[in-house]
């Protein structure tokens, strides 16, 4: 059977090689440009919390990896893997370059500020899939697993797309820059899923 490149498929392997692209750049520039920041500062709420939005977002997918048979679905959820779990990676080294701690006795989300306050619900970050979704996700499987891990991976980049807007306003360049540039793979991602999800 000869198999259709759909041009969603297309979509993903650009994505994918734009935001690799742009995560080297920004490892590739020193975070010692400008100050350190503070440790309450947005630039170390951004970098803390995203880790944290970040790694449910790779644990997601792994768990779709093992649960979907669609190639598809397997392919986009081990782009988001490679990805966030890579922006992890660049974030944990932004906090270590800055001397300050990976983790803080702040609530989620303190660091954002005008309409982005009190977006954290019952100390859950938004767009985070609860204990129950997560239990659902690995208990399923075929087209009922892909369905809700794309609607949740939906939610989760939206609420990541909300926090990068925040984080416009970080006194660092490299958070900025960071924020500015993660924003169109997130919304073209978004637009992939949906599409996926029209077809299932």
């Amino acid at each position: 059977m000869v198999t259709r490149i759909r041009p969603w498929q297309i979509a993903i392997a650009a994505i994918m090689l734009i935001t690799l692209l742009l995560g080297a750049f920004a490892l590739g520039r020193t975070t010692t440009q400008s100050p350190a920041p503070a440790g309450n500062s947005i630039d170390a709420g951004f970098a803390r919390d995203m880790q944290r939005h970040h790694a449910q977002a790779v644990e997601m997918s792994m768990i779709i990896r093992e649960q979907s048979t669609d190639p598809q679905v397997r392919t986009m959820a081990y782009d988001i893997a490679l990805t966030q779990q890579h922006q992890i990676g660049q974030m944990f080294t932004w906090l270590r370059d800055w001397n300050l701690p990976q983790t803080a006795a702040l609530e989620p989300m303190s660091w954002m500020s005008g309409s982005h306050t009190g977006m954290a619900n019952n100390g859950r970050m938004p767009g985070m899939a609860s204990p129950e979704d997560l239990e659902q996700l690995r208990n399923l499987t075929g087209d009922e697993a892909d369905r809700l891990y794309l609607n949740l991976m939906i939610e989760h980049h939206q609420a990541g797309k909300e926090m990068a807007q925040a984080a416009l306003d970080a006194s660092t360049a490299t958070v900025r820059s960071f924020a500015q540039k993660s924003a169109a793979p997130q919304e073209a991602e978004i637009k992939v899923m949906q599409q996926m999800l029209t077809e299932q």
